[in-house]
């Protein structure tokens, strides 16, 4: 994704398109998977954890991205397909690798609907497995 991508995508989200935060959301878009913030800091090296944290609340307050609680002991973040929220399609299953310490998502396989009690309403819902990756398989 360019620039000019980033952008847009920041200001259908009434995000004011900073260098950072262009920079920041360029990074996880390419990174394709769930990152978490020590990721995002070794990625780029040019801006300080503390920016990278400030930006990441802000995405995670207009729902640029969504944060996902993977076992690890730190939160990841994925950036939401939503238009305006997160969307249904965001809530998909999750693979954390007790390896590699990675977290992989999986977009094709759909969530489990819950139906829950009566009086109770869903904001969001994380079905995560935890095994070994493809690649850590491979290396033994």
């Amino acid at each position: 994704m360019d620039t000019r991508n980033c952008e847009e995508r920041l200001e259908r989200k009434g995000v004011k398109p900073t260098a950072n935060r262009i920079l920041i959301l360029h990074a996880m878009l390419t990174a394709a998977r769930a990152v978490s913030l020590s990721e995002l800091e070794s990625m780029l090296d040019t801006i300080d954890k503390s920016s990278i944290f400030r930006t990441l609340t802000l995405f995670l307050k207009q729902h640029l991205i969504h944060a996902i609680e993977d076992g690890s002991g730190s939160l990841k973040y994925e950036v939401c397909d939503g238009k305006n929220e997160c969307s249904i399609s965001d809530m998909h299953i999750h693979f954390y690798c007790e390896e590699c310490h990675r977290t992989f998502c999986f977009r094709s396989i759909d969530i489990p609907m819950v139906s829950l009690p009566e009086g109770f309403s869903m904001s969001s819902i994380n079905y995560l497995v935890k095994g070994v990756c493809k690649e850590c398989t491979a290396r033994k």
